[in-house]
């Protein structure tokens, strides 16, 4: 079938019965999210965080200023490290998404 036929066909298709039509007249349920308990070492971090952030730094050497800077950057880096959740594809993936999206 050629390209431009099989669009018509699609745009008349939704056209006809758009989507919206067959929404169900109820109100959407508010979905909750799980909550989700923070592990106790990261709670301990993000407590040590917070007691940093109010500390009166006007008092403190720069050798001291700068041992907090340090410790306040290895801290987030261990949270950041610790909260990474990502998308992972897989090369079969990718490779089955280009080639769909070739033929269309």
């Amino acid at each position: 079938m050629k390209k431009p036929v099989f669009y018509l066909i699609i745009v008349l298709l939704l056209s006809v019965c758009p989507s919206t039509a067959m929404a169900s007249e109820k109100n959407p349920m508010a979905m909750e999210k799980p909550a989700t308990e923070i592990p106790k070492d990261i709670k301990n971090m993000i407590d040590r965080l917070n007691e940093i952030k109010d500390m009166d730094k006007s008092d403190l050497t720069s050798s001291e200023k700068r041992e907090l800077r340090r410790e306040v950057r290895d801290i987030k880096k261990t949270i950041k490290r610790s909260g990474t959740r990502g998308i992972f594809i897989s090369t079969g993936a990718i490779i089955i998404i280009l080639l769909v999206l070739l033929i269309i």
